[in-house]
């Protein structure tokens, strides 16, 4: 394994309080990074901190809604008032809702795209403006999905979202390249965490092994590697691009259960 070395660095991460957006904050901790680790869930988000902290790291907890500009604007505010500086940060908060297309109702419309599109439109934006105003050259990250760029049932609501996160690191990395911020995407493919779990009639991990063309789903860890390989130096000039960890699964995309 490839060890970063991310010292004197600040990072905010949505959603973080577990899964991959867990795995990625306890991944850059332990590079040396200091954390603003959000999630929804203020206890969650408090203890995923602690876990941080008792292990040698430095994490501040913000809870609140990363969909809602109000927490948007104390995540990078506490970035600055308690340690002086953003260089990452990383848009990792977002939902799922299934339905069909000819039944999708307004209120998961609107839910879904507050916090994979609002929250991470706004949360890359306050954050480049900070950059930018002290200065800083920074990575932005967002989280798109495999669901972007291929079929899958019953997430055609999803899929459109994410698929407008991967134009969105494209926008941005061209918008912010001239103030020394690059801004990518990762599309995770089928990836097991505490979410997935009892998805599949809790047959996901067979499900999705049977069908990836390696044989196997991704980890936390594989897409919290994808993800600091990003927001390292070596990775300073790959700007407005989307990396798919899959597995090879979008080169051939059956559905679970073919």
């Amino acid at each position: 394994m490839i060890h970063y070395s991310f010292q004197a660095k600040v990072a905010v991460i949505t959603g973080a309080g577990i899964g991959i957006g867990y795995e990625i904050a306890l991944q850059l901790s332990r590079a040396g990074a200091t954390l603003i680790l959000n999630d929804i869930d203020q206890a969650l988000a408090d203890q995923a901190a602690e876990k941080i902290n008792a292990s040698g790291g430095v994490c501040v907890a913000v809870g609140g809604d990363a969909g809602e500009l109000d927490t948007v604007e104390r995540l990078v505010a506490t970035a600055y008032e308690r340690f002086g500086r953003l260089d990452y940060a990383i848009a990792n908060a977002g939902i799922t809702t299934f339905g069909s297309f000819l039944e999708y109702q307004e209120a998961a419309f609107q839910e879904l795209l507050n916090v994979n599109l609002k929250g991470s439109f706004f949360l890359a934006q306050k954050a480049a403006q900070k950059m930018i105003a002290h200065q800083q050259k920074g990575r932005i990250l967002l989280m798109s999905s495999v669901t972007g760029f291929t079929f899958h049932p019953d997430l055609t609501a999803y899929g459109m979202s994410k698929a407008a996160l991967a134009f969105l690191a494209k926008n941005l990395g061209v918008e912010l390249g001239k103030h020394g911020i690059t801004v990518n995407a990762i599309a995770p493919g089928a990836t097991v965490t505490d979410r997935t779990a009892d998805l599949e009639g809790g047959n996901y991990v067979d499900e999705w092994k049977k069908i990836t063309p390696n044989g196997r789903c991704a980890t936390t860890e594989d897409i919290a590697h994808t993800a600091l390989f990003l927001l390292s130096d070596e990775a300073q000039h790959i700007t407005g691009q989307t990396l798919v960890v899959d597995g090879g699964w979008t080169s051939t995309s059956p559905p679970p259960g073919s």
